[in-house]
């Protein structure tokens, strides 16, 4: 199957008109950072978000090598919960981009975004995201950077679109979906 891999960016300049809405007196939403998660427990988060889209990416990794990359300082982990139910999550990971021209401007990649299936269609993937974004703003970002596929919820696109991201580059691909 081809697939288009989309690669967006957004600059904290540019998000600064982007409004938020990620707080809602009264509901029952809550996200929150998940601390020390293991290997098991986020398996879990992705393939209840990612199975229907064909996330397969961490399935190749051992638990030992997933499990050091969530150990990873600049690793963080975020839950989406209504009540005990978990609705999504959000994985960020802070980088230095040294270009050589004596700064080091912060990148933040949103590595993983997304819902179980039961969430979409409720506005919620609009205040995750930009509970994502400000989690990426208080690490300190220059920028967010992620990458979407012909393959993610058709909402996806979108939403990133809406939120200010501007399309970097696409790259077409192919993929076995069994």
């Amino acid at each position: 199957m081809r697939a288009v891999r989309t690669h967006l960016e957004l600059s904290r300049d540019a998000a600064g008109n982007t409004p938020t809405d990620t707080e809602r007196a009264g509901d029952a939403l809550d996200v929150v950072r998940v601390e020390r998660p293991t290997a098991v427990e986020y398996r879990a988060l992705y393939a209840a978000v990612g199975g229907a889209w064909h996330w397969r990416d961490r399935d190749a990794w051992s638990d030992e090598r997933l499990q050091r990359h969530l150990d990873d300082p600049r690793v963080s982990l975020w839950l989406l919960r209504e009540g005990d139910a978990r609705l999504g999550y959000f994985e960020l990971v802070r980088r230095a981009d040294d270009a050589g021209d004596g700064r080091d401007d912060v990148e933040v990649e949103l590595l993983y975004f997304g819902l179980v299936p039961g969430a979409h269609g409720r506005g919620l993937g609009r205040r995750l995201l930009e509970r994502a974004m400000a989690e990426a703003w208080a690490l300190g970002a220059a920028r967010l950077v992620l990458n979407t596929c012909t393959l993610d919820h058709p909402a996806a696109l979108p939403n990133y679109l809406a939120r200010g991201f501007r399309v970097v580059r696409e790259e077409a691909y192919e993929v076995t979906t069994d």
